[in-house]
């Protein structure tokens, strides 16, 4: 372990901090790695061709490669405040390591560390010549003004030049992060080097080398696969009705093209609270409506519901778009919905999503249904290193490709023949990919 500028490195040893979410005491690195091993016992039965791994190769998942951990004050104009920040490079095997930079209150060590490993499997996935990374700054943003947000952002960056870049590490906006904000990493790390190096975060403003389609790539990629779930196991999407657990920028997302898909929104829930009507909800209505008040409850026409009332409605497509772990063992027994899109990251605990199984609940799981942002990061990227620009037809069509290609070779490879979930189905094709890249180079 080494320190240096408020920087403090672990690679491949480091442990757990073993820091629970406070609201249900689940830890999600502990939590995934349970994960891991039922997908181990599961995919024994598969073909050599399409797992053949072993336990002690399987071993280097559950270490990240490199965890760096980052405190640096910042003046305030309520004072001086100690920020704390985190970048987790998790496997670089297939490539540069990739993975979003959020801004949130519960930040901490673990949760950084599953969602890099998440952004491993998710590129994995989908083809993509990419490692997993994951960065976070444990800090409330409505807490801090615009200017301090920017100095947060370019100190972040300076402390972290060494270790992000083209070839190393790309960014790209999380949960309550944005454009501008990946502009001013981009400006800072700019400047360190010295020259211009677009593709060295994606998520960027269109002007400074950002792609078409990628503010809302998440939610539409998200509904290329339900889609191609919904052919598949005879259900109309305009004869749907959907409950949104969520209204951030994913949860906007995905609310916005259900709606505008023709299914019927009929819930949907905030931080605050839900709202919900039979008859759906307008939800370009609904964002004004957020925009205005701050909240989704009071909505004109609509009833207010509580979050957990939301997650038990009798809805043919439920989608978390929220937090982690939403879904437990203790409130499973009450979902209803007959697919779950996993928008956000984490929202089915491992025992919960056994359960959902076993009853026959379709869940598409988070790193299928939310790698759409990933995969036009990745469009982007390509484009920051060819110094071209596609136009938003181009872009929206690679990414339909991509993800309908995806959910059909995990349907067709491993969920009808083997009938696995479509999660395990996802874990065990990326999982494969890795380990063989890490073979290759001779590492294991």
């Amino acid at each position: 372990m080494t320190a240096s500028h408020g920087i403090v490195i672990f690679s491949r040893v480091i442990c757990g901090v073993n820091q629970m979410s406070e609201k249900n005491n689940i830890n999600p690195f502990q939590d995934t790695m349970k994960r891991l091993n039922q997908v181990f016992e599961e995919a024994k039965k598969l073909p050599a061709e399409l797992w053949g791994i072993t336990e002690e190769e399987l071993e280097i998942l559950r270490h990240e490669k490199r965890a760096i951990l980052i405190n640096f004050p910042l003046k305030t104009a309520k004072g001086m405040r100690v920020i704390n920040a985190y970048r987790v490079q998790y496997n670089d095997a297939l490539g540069p390591n990739k993975g979003g930079i959020r801004f949130h209150h519960e930040v901490d060590l673990d949760e950084v560390k599953v969602l890099a490993l998440w952004m491993a499997l998710k590129n994995s996935l989908l083809g993509l010549p990419y490692g997993g990374g994951k960065g976070g700054v444990t800090i409330n943003p409505k807490n801090f003004s615009k200017q301090e947000l920017e100095a947060i952002s370019r100190e972040y960056v300076r402390q972290l030049h060494k270790f992000i870049g083209p070839t190393i590490d790309v960014p790209a906006p999380d949960v309550y992060t944005n454009p501008e904000i990946m502009g001013w990493m981009l400006d800072e790390y700019e400047k360190i080097k010295g020259e211009h190096l677009p593709g060295v975060i994606t998520g960027k403003p269109l002007s400074i080398g950002g792609s078409e389609g990628r503010s809302f790539s998440t939610g539409l990629g998200a509904y290329y696969v339900l889609r191609e779930a919904m052919k598949e196991y005879k259900l109309d999407p305009k004869k749907s009705r959907a409950a949104v657990h969520g209204f951030g920028n994913a949860g906007i997302e995905i609310a916005k093209v259900l709606f505008e898909k023709g299914a019927k929104v009929i819930a949907v829930c905030d931080s605050r609270g839900a709202v919900m009507n039979e008859k759906g909800l307008d939800i370009h209505k609904l964002m004004e409506h957020k925009e205005k008040t701050g909240a989704v409850q009071k909505f004109p026409g609509a009833k207010n519901i509580t979050n957990n009332e939301l997650l038990k409605l009798d809805v043919e497509i439920l989608a978390p778009a929220s937090l982690a772990d939403i879904i437990t063992i203790e409130n499973v027994k009450d979902i209803k919905a007959k697919i779950i899109l996993e928008v956000a990251n984490g929202p089915i605990s491992t025992e919960a999503d056994e359960y959902l199984f076993k009853k026959g609940v379709i869940v598409l799981p988070d790193i299928l249904s939310n790698a759409g942002g990933v995969t036009v990061s990745y469009f982007e990227w390509m484009q920051n290193i060819a110094g071209d620009h596609w136009d938003e037809k181009t872009v929206l069509e690679k990414l339909d490709k991509k993800m309908t290609e995806t959910f059909k070779i995990l349907l067709n490879s491993y969920v009808k023949p083997y009938k696995l979930s479509f999660r395990t189905a996802a874990y065990v094709k990326s999982i494969k990919r890795i380990i063989q890249a890490e073979k290759d180079r001779g590492r294991i």
